[in-house]
């Protein structure tokens, strides 16, 4: 569940009408309840990913999920706090996933470009978190806001970034006032730029940006642009 308390503002008009009891025991007897809250998740995912939080719809989650929506509301109270636990659970896929790099054990210069390669490969791989976020930046990060666990589940990342640059400094291959989140922000917006806004940069230079050989090139430049920058000239 969210690590915030309940509140009911994100309930559309076609949910809103819904009051929100705690279903019966019968509904939860039998049920693993981890199982049943990741199944939601993975419904609610792919909901928020296809129609953003306004268009979002409880009833078709609990159908994608299989489960009564009264179980939904049980679980997680209101949409709004369903959204921030998808969100929550995005970011805690992609910091995972991260740790399994092991960039301390690789040298400074391969860790970098070893973050950007999984960077712009997760990126393709989970177009749902891009969707996520962008819906998210609508809300001008309100419910991320609310959170308690967002900013303890990046630190690990700033860190280990950190320890990767300072490595590289003390060895004179990377240049000096280096700040890791500036650095992850880069790495991350030149990734996300690119794919965010595919359609219309593929209209406008009249290139298919998605073909293997552009989404080949795009890496290369990517690493060429943070590895530029960080190497001592």
């Amino acid at each position: 569940m969210s690590s915030f308390q309940h509140v009911d503002e994100g309930r559309s008009p076609a949910d809103a009408s819904t009051p929100a009891p705690a279903p019966a025991p019968t509904e939860l007897r039998g049920r693993n309840a981890d199982r049943t809250q990741a199944e939601i998740l993975q419904a609610a995912t792919r909901e928020f990913a296809a129609f953003g939080l306004g268009g979002a719809r409880m009833e078709r989650i609990a159908t994608s999920a299989g489960v009564n929506k009264r179980l939904v509301y049980y679980y997680f109270e209101s949409k709004e706090l369903l959204f921030l636990s998808v969100l929550e659970e995005a970011y805690a896929r992609i910091r995972e996933a991260e740790q399994k790099l092991h960039l301390g054990d690789l040298d400074a210069a391969t860790a970098v470009r070893r973050l950007v390669e999984f960077t712009w490969q997760y990126y393709l791989d989970n177009p749902e978190f891009l969707t996520l976020l962008n819906s998210e930046n609508l809300h001008r990060a309100r419910h991320l806001q609310r959170s308690s666990r967002i900013q303890e589940m990046n630190s690990p990342l700033v860190a280990l970034l950190r320890d990767v640059v300072e490595r590289g400094q003390r060895e004179g291959l990377f240049r000096g006032g280096v700040d890791p989140v500036q650095l992850y922000i880069s790495i991350a917006s030149l990734c996300y730029f690119y794919l965010s806004n595919n359609a219309t940069l593929s209209t406008i230079f009249g290139r298919d940006l998605l073909a293997p050989t552009a989404l080949s090139e795009r890496l290369s430049h990517m690493t060429d642009v943070v590895m530029g920058y960080l190497l001592r000239k």
